[in-house]
């Protein structure tokens, strides 16, 4: 897919079999992670649509080769950009087809990728959803921010020492969606 205003990717490379569908419906474990500092809707978006190749070529900021060793070495916020742009180009192409739910149970700093990842450090919030995965997102940040559990020091820890919401900011500057929300809370 193309990505005519990517500054730090051109194009997102995704699986084949995405042109048989018309709608998507994003599921996320909203979690830390160790590049990204979080994992929700914008990292699924980009990350969890990409071929092996487009995770590789993200990951590496668009090296067309890029190396696993090219992964790590990359400026965390064009990484961050990188996953935006790649995310916008999944909107783009759905053209507001696209609903999204974050599940914010068993949060660890770690993601499920990560081969032996920390066990969980902050209680059960619930589950998110919206049509904007920028104020999802959001929303799901505010919530560990303003929680009460002690284990969200070390979320909260991860996320900014991996400048985590920079995608938050960018995908809103790319037109994903906005950082308004209205929190609507629905009981069991």
């Amino acid at each position: 897919l193309e990505i005519p205003n990517g500054n730090v990717i051109k194009k997102n490379y995704v699986g084949k079999n995405i042109q048989n569908y018309d709608s998507m419906l994003v599921i996320s474990h909203f979690k830390g992670h160790p590049m990204g500092g979080y994992g929700g809707a914008l990292k699924q978006l980009s990350i969890g649509v990409a071929s092996s190749k487009g995770k590789r070529y993200i990951h590496c900021t668009g090296k067309e080769n890029g190396s696993y060793e090219d992964m790590f070495n990359v400026k965390q916020e064009e990484f961050l950009e990188a996953m935006a742009e790649a995310a916008s180009s999944i909107t783009e192409y759905f053209k507001g087809n696209i609903a999204y739910i974050n599940i914010m149970c068993n949060i660890s700093v770690d993601c499920d990728c990560c081969s032996t990842a920390k066990e969980p450090c902050m209680k059960d919030i619930g589950i998110l959803s919206s049509l904007d995965p920028v104020a999802l997102d959001k929303a799901c940040i505010d919530l560990v921010y303003n929680s009460n559990d002690p284990g969200k020091e070390h979320l909260i820890d991860r996320i900014e020492s991996r400048k985590g919401t920079h995608i938050i900011d960018v995908s809103q500057k790319l037109g994903i969606g906005s950082k308004d929300y209205e929190l609507i809370i629905i009981d069991k």
